[in-house]
């Protein structure tokens, strides 16, 4: 009998003690939230997800001592998704002053980037990247090339050699290769980068070629750069430095049943693409320079900034008498047609729109880019996939981001409908969280706010 009322007070105290259990003063919890799956599109409904120090502690369908936590966001009808990775992005240095380029780290946010590979680094970018991991400054995590390789900054092999090396020994997360580079000092970078363990990623020297640059080991290749030229038959015995903007001189010599071996290469050599889309549907298009600018997002862009970007824009389109309307018809149509091939059968595609560059305002751009996807025939679930998980394997992080999971970081985008619907709901945020800060609707908008205030005087 009295091992009987023994057996009776201990499962009273284990019950009484898990029914108290202690919630931490900095937990957050995030109630009867919808939580996309993004790994294959399905919906966890009315799940509550607790979130501390910066990661997800808890992924429940059911939540004690509610009332004990200090912040509870409500997340009735409303869906969680990772946080977005913006893959070709740029972030002002040291010439921009401090205030600009915290600005532009949170417009990245404010529209649910909370990953940023920035491509064009310079040094002030390696304390920009340490910062924000420890979360002394509010911004995306970020990972950063190196300074422009180019066929001006390394001239001959032992120059390459040089700074390959340098930029290992700095820390940058990878090398940023720009055209220009000659091909013996290109197979230079490429031996070196392997030898001390650096990735290189970017553009494809005309010297270079796309094929020899697929099989050299690529990380990734933005823009789908060399890929038109790559589609030239050798027979047309064209001056390669004749290409135009990415190609678009060769477009009426593009040969499609090219296409599937270039794949190929991608996918062999395990190479990453980049498409950066809304740059050709932007910038080198049959579009106006006063119809972008009529853009919302533009007005948290400074004054000169916007009157730089319609020069140029000028210059590449109107101003330009080989850009023709129906040639660009073509170039885009084959540009999309190689999108849609390297996303069904090549290695797999990186979400990345390049801002900011013109007309591609830092965060909103990223519409811009999903848009020109959808046109080009992925899904919803893999546009997603791209701007999540595929970052996420990219930076050898598939267990850190990139998902909604226990233990993952607390990197999230809450939204008011259902992506995979519709990817206009991407632009319905109601919060963002980033390393386990919440941003609610209100704040960002408040912040977006003074952008603006800021914009106008510059």
């Amino acid at each position: 009998m009295k091992k009987i009322v023994f057996l009776i007070c201990a499962l009273s105290l284990i019950t009484c003690s898990q029914t108290q259990e202690k919630v931490s003063e900095t937990a957050i919890a995030i109630t009867n939230i919808n939580i996309l799956n993004v790994a294959d599109g399905n919906i966890l409904k009315n799940h509550h997800i607790i979130i501390d120090s910066g990661k997800i502690v808890k992924v429940v369908n059911d939540i004690k001592n509610l009332e004990k936590y200090t912040t509870i966001i409500d997340g009735e009808e409303k869906y969680a998704i990772p946080g977005l990775a913006e893959m070709h992005a740029h972030i002002p240095n040291t010439s921009t002053s401090q205030e600009r380029i915290h600005e532009t780290l949170f417009l990245y946010l404010s529209n649910g980037i909370t990953t940023i590979r920035g491509m064009l680094g310079h040094p002030s970018h390696l304390d920009l990247r340490e910062k924000a991991k420890s979360g002394e400054i509010l911004s995306p995590r970020i990972f950063t090339s190196s300074p422009s390789l180019n066929g001006n900054s390394i001239k001959t092999i032992e120059e390459a050699i040089e700074k390959v090396t340098a930029y290992k020994g700095d820390g940058y997360d990878f090398l940023k290769i720009h055209p220009g580079i000659k091909f013996d000092v290109f197979n230079q970078v490429v031996k070196t980068a392997k030898q001390v363990g650096i990735p290189f990623a970017g553009h494809v020297p005309v010297d270079v070629g796309v094929r020899n640059a697929l099989k050299s080991g690529y990380a990734s290749i933005d823009h789908i750069d060399g890929f038109l030229e790559g589609l030239v038959p050798e027979s047309a015995n064209v001056n390669p430095n004749d290409n135009g903007f990415f190609g678009y001189n060769f477009t009426p010599l593009a040969d499609l049943s090219k296409v599937d071996e270039l794949v190929r290469l991608a996918e062999k050599n395990r190479v990453w693409i980049v498409p950066t889309q809304s740059l050709y549907e932007r910038w080198f298009a049959p579009i106006s320079a006063d119809e972008l600018l009529q853009d919302p997002e533009m007005k948290y862009m400074p004054l000169s900034t916007l009157e730089n970007w319609k020069l140029r824009k000028n210059q590449y389109t109107v101003d330009n008498p080989d850009f023709n309307e129906k040639q660009w018809q073509k170039f885009n149509s084959i540009r999309k047609q190689l999108l849609k091939k390297l996303q069904e059968k090549g290695h797999g595609i990186l979400l990345g729109s390049d801002a900011p560059q013109l007309f591609n305002v830092p965060g909103f751009s990223i519409h811009h880019e999903i848009s020109g996807m959808l046109s080009a025939g992925l899904s919803p679930l893999e546009i997603l996939q791209s701007g999540t998980i595929n970052p996420a394997v990219y930076a050898g992080m598939e267990t850190v981001f990139g998902q909604v999971k226990e233990g993952f970081s607390a990197d999230l985008v809450i939204l008011d409908a259902n992506p995979i619907e519709d990817m206009k709901a991407l632009k319905q945020i109601y919060g963002v969280m980033v390393n386990g800060r919440w941003l609610s609707k209100k704040s960002i908008e408040e912040k977006l706010t003074k952008i603006v205030e800021n914009a106008l005087k510059n």
